[in-house]
């Protein structure tokens, strides 16, 4: 696909995928929406890359919904994409999704605005961290409709029900300060210093790190979220410990410590990620 709306661009391991709407402060639109679902395709397919960092172009990250529609933009539901029933999808939710099941590290570098889809999008993110500009709202009351973009999952599991409540039932804009504080945000930078904090993060799970340990790490810890009973994590733990500690990458995770040099993991997450979830497998949107 050809980006119009995003930017996308690897180096290092890491791959940056830009909002590239400066002008409208990157507001969202179902063209984005696809592009993003694109961009995280590629993401999965490519060995090369191990981390991801979204960002906004401008001084903006996203100021949510593209309004210029105006009162009708919501009308026809969420998206040009139809489910069930004739039923539009919700764009955001078809972004959040692809973002959750992505099998790499997402790191949301939330350099301005983030209102709205702006901020659900960032929600199945790993890590946030935002400039000293940053602001967030939930204001989806406030324009008349619902959280989006599986929000109602995401947020009450980051921060807490009473937390997310507030944020979504006033729908206001706060600052990175109250975002830092309510647990949405990792750290706060001044803005030239945002990009190479995101960096950094990515650059230790890069050189450090094999890729298939930390596939399998996201869908632990993203799923058991949703577990009933500890005995879930249990038994995908005890099928991850046996199929990865006769890997090639668990031999040599140990040797390179015992060594005491820098690891070389042979593992590639496009054909080596086994599946340690058999009986658990992802609903799909049907």
């Amino acid at each position: 696909m050809d980006y119009t709306q995003i930017l996308y661009e690897v180096a290092d391991g890491i791959a940056t995928i830009t909002l590239n709407r400066p002008e409208k402060l990157n507001a969202n639109t179902n063209r984005m929406n696809h592009e993003l679902v694109d961009a995280f395709d590629v993401v999965d397919a490519d060995d090369d890359v191990r981390v991801v960092i979204v960002t906004g172009a401008g001084r903006g990250f996203c100021a949510g919904a593209d309004l210029s529609g105006g009162s009708q933009t919501f009308s026809a539901g969420g998206s040009d994409v139809i489910g069930p029933e004739g039923v539009p999808r919700d764009g955001g939710g078809m972004v959040s999704l692809r973002i959750f099941e992505c099998k790499k590290p997402v790191i949301g570098a939330i350099n301005g605005a983030a209102v709205g889809v702006g901020v659900t999008m960032t929600l199945p993110m790993d890590i946030r961290l935002a400039s000293e500009t940053a602001k967030f709202g939930f204001v989806f009351a406030r324009r008349g409709i619902v959280p989006e973009a599986c929000s109602s999952w995401f947020l009450p599991r980051l921060v807490g029900i009473s937390q997310a409540a507030e944020w979504c039932y006033s729908g206001r804009v706060f600052p990175a300060t109250e975002a830092l504080a309510g647990g949405l945000i990792r750290s706060i930078h001044p803005a030239d210093e945002l990009l190479p904090a995101a960096r950094a993060i990515a650059a230790e799970i890069v050189e450090n790190t094999a890729p298939v340990s930390v596939a399998l790490t996201r869908q632990l810890l993203w799923r058991m979220l949703g577990a009933s009973h500890p005995m879930e994590a249990h038994r995908a733990d005890s099928r991850g410990i046996l199929l990865q500690g006769a890997s090639a990458d668990a031999r040599e995770g140990i040797t390179s410590f015992l060594e005491k040099r820098p690891p070389v993991f042979p593992g590639k997450v496009s054909t080596d990620l086994p599946d340690i979830f058999p009986s658990q497998e992802s609903p799909k949107f049907s």
